[in-house]
């Protein structure tokens, strides 16, 4: 169930000292072909970590034949000196693949703000170059972890062609096109402009609307690779369906990780005029502190729900909408429904319906609660 799944790539994942505690933190993936057809999708944050710069120039062609990621640092805001890294990173990726550097997508993940030991990194683009093979692609998972707790990865196949992905991410994941790291490879023979619409459409309704704690990172990119092994090429609404939910499991997988979280809450709006307004009605609930922070204390507290949707543009009357938890509706026309102490909110999966009446618009936003946890973990550790 990762990147390995596809035919035509490889992967490794190695230790070279950038984590203090020797885990592993570098990952390399390698598309075999005959295809080297590519697409990603970026942080849309303004301020953008060297490997986006760098990795956003490579995807411009589509063409990719290996992409390197690197935990335990960031290497964003290190200047000069940091581009630099990023740029030799490639170019020993290049020698030792025999590509160009041009062909090589680099990603980092990790802390702010320092600069990564770059011999140190060279070094272990060299231990993963010459470890590659068909069967590492857990070890490429691990080695991109930060504050994960556990790899995430997610395999799907269909007449004779296959996807597989990992993702890391456990904080910091708001929307912005891409909300962590993810890699995706199929070996559908595919071009990239296919690869791009279906990449963009899938990110657009799972990893865009994973909104766990209202935070976006300077370093977030979504990558996927064909391999075109297979020798097939799908019809392009089928491999979209097997993309998205592929993309959605993976985020799944994210929000369960999510830093110090107890609840997993999915925020489902419905009856909205356009999509818009239910993503702006959805995503202004999974930042309201106040309902996140009741979730937590297992308090089925509506009431904050219809205040924080009565801060958006959407087009609705706040008098006249519905409101259920977990299955029980308690709140009908902006008034008292059922009692709320029939809300069991003791599991982890938490459900919130909001019907707006007044067209037949969806949207679904993925959240977390508000803990103690959460915020000793971000004010503990530098993120």
């Amino acid at each position: 169930m990762t990147v390995t799944a596809p035919a035509g790539f490889e992967a490794a994942g190695v230790a070279c000292g950038l984590k203090s505690s020797g885990a592993a933190d570098l990952a390399l993936i390698v598309n075999r072909g005959p295809r080297r057809a590519a697409a990603a999708v970026f942080t849309s944050n303004r301020a953008k970590a060297n490997p986006i710069i760098w990795s956003q120039q490579v995807i411009a062609d589509g063409e990719v034949a290996a992409i390197v990621l690197n935990s335990g640092g960031a290497n964003c805001f290190t200047g000069a000196q940091g581009f630099q890294t990023t740029h030799a990173t490639a170019e020993a990726v290049a020698e030792a693949l025999a590509v160009g550097a041009g062909e090589v997508l680099v990603c980092s993940t990790g802390l702010i703000g320092e600069q990564l030991d770059r011999a140190r990194l060279l070094a272990g683009v060299a231990a993963a170059s010459g470890s590659l093979d068909a069967e590492s692609g857990m070890d490429a998972a691990r080695a991109i972890m930060t504050t994960d707790s556990v790899p995430k990865t997610a395999e799907r196949r269909r007449d004779g062609w296959a996807i597989g992905g990992i993702a890391k991410g456990a904080g910091m994941l708001a929307p912005g096109l891409a909300t962590m790291l993810v890699v995706i490879t199929t070996d559908a023979d595919l071009p990239a402009p296919a690869l791009d619409a279906a990449l963009r459409r899938a990110a657009r309704v799972s990893f865009d609307r994973l909104d766990s704690d209202g935070c976006m990172s300077t370093n977030d990119q979504v990558t996927l690779m064909a391999s075109g092994a297979s020798g097939i090429a799908p019809d392009a609404e089928a491999f979209e369906a097997e993309l998205t939910a592929l993309c959605l499991d993976l985020a799944a997988q994210l929000q369960s990780d999510a830093e110090g979280a107890s609840h997993d809450i999915r925020i489902e709006v419905v009856g909205a005029a356009r999509e818009d307004d239910a993503v702006e009605v959805g995503r202004s609930i999974a930042r309201n502190n106040l309902f996140k922070a009741a979730v937590f204390g297992n308090d089925p507290n509506w009431g904050r729900v219809l205040a924080a949707i009565g801060t958006t543009s959407a087009e609705f009357d706040p008098y006249d909408v519905d409101v259920s938890m977990n299955g029980v509706r308690v709140c009908t026309a902006g008034g008292p429904d059922r009692p709320r102490d029939e809300v069991d909110l003791s599991g982890r999966a938490v459900h919130l319906l909001v019907d707006l009446r007044v067209g037949d618009a969806t949207a679904t936003i993925l959240t977390n609660d508000l803990t103690h946890d959460y915020v000793h973990e971000n004010s503990a550790y530098s993120s």
